[in-house]
């Protein structure tokens, strides 16, 4: 099976950068949305996107905004991938969209449309589930998951309430192309540890090789 890669987000500062790409992250998000304890501003992303090494991906985490806040954002902060991480109309996303992760929260009622709805359009690169609107620390049932992923055949991120001590769990039930961790890896909501991002990193490793 493919390794499962790692996604460390809502980085806000050049030390836990360091100790995202040290531990072996694949990915860094920064949080373009103001409201969230971990909003960064685009132009000081822009400054740690320039300092990451080759094949590690800058993604930036916007929601709910129009397609020309859209551009402008994407004027200040020029990732190559871009989360919307709302709930953005497909026309808005299609727009938006190549170079696009489109976030859901996880219902049992609607993630079988959820995820067809975002499979189907061909602007989305991938689909993150999440277990709240974002950010909060929330897990929910992998379980329940895994068999609705068979008619999904993009790249799925999973996100919510994931840890050092639960990600190996995850990744055994999900086998999902990538994790996403924020509040898990943090000492207060937005200060980032570095020993639990190692932590996480490490069991993540070990996790696809046991898998």
């Amino acid at each position: 099976m493919p390794r499962t890669r790692i996604k460390i987000c809502g980085l806000r500062d050049a030390d836990s950068l360091a100790a995202a790409v040290e531990a072996g992250a694949d990915a860094v998000g920064f949080n373009l949305i103001r409201e969230s304890p971990r909003f960064i501003e685009p132009e000081e992303a822009t400054e740690l996107m320039y300092m990451l090494p080759p094949m590690v991906t800058a993604i930036g985490i916007v929601r709910n905004l129009s397609v020309d806040q859209y551009c402008e954002m994407e004027a200040r902060f020029p990732a190559p991938i871009m989360q919307l991480h709302g709930t953005e109309p497909e026309k808005v996303v299609a727009s938006c969209g190549p170079g696009v992760i489109k976030a859901v929260q996880f219902h049992p009622q609607t993630i079988d449309a959820d995820l067809k709805r975002w499979n189907d359009l061909d602007e989305v690169d991938a689909i993150l589930i999440d277990g709240s609107a974002g950010g909060e620390g929330k897990a929910f049932d992998w379980n329940a998951l895994a068999s609705k992923l068979e008619q999904v055949d993009k790249p799925i991120f999973l996100a919510g309430g994931l840890t050092p001590d639960n990600v190996g769990d995850a990744i055994r039930a999900i086998r999902p192309y990538a994790v996403d961790v924020a509040s898990g890896v943090e000492s207060s909501p937005g200060v980032k540890d570095p020993a639990k991002i190692e932590a996480f990193c490490r069991a993540v490793a070990q996790a696809n090789l046991s898998a």
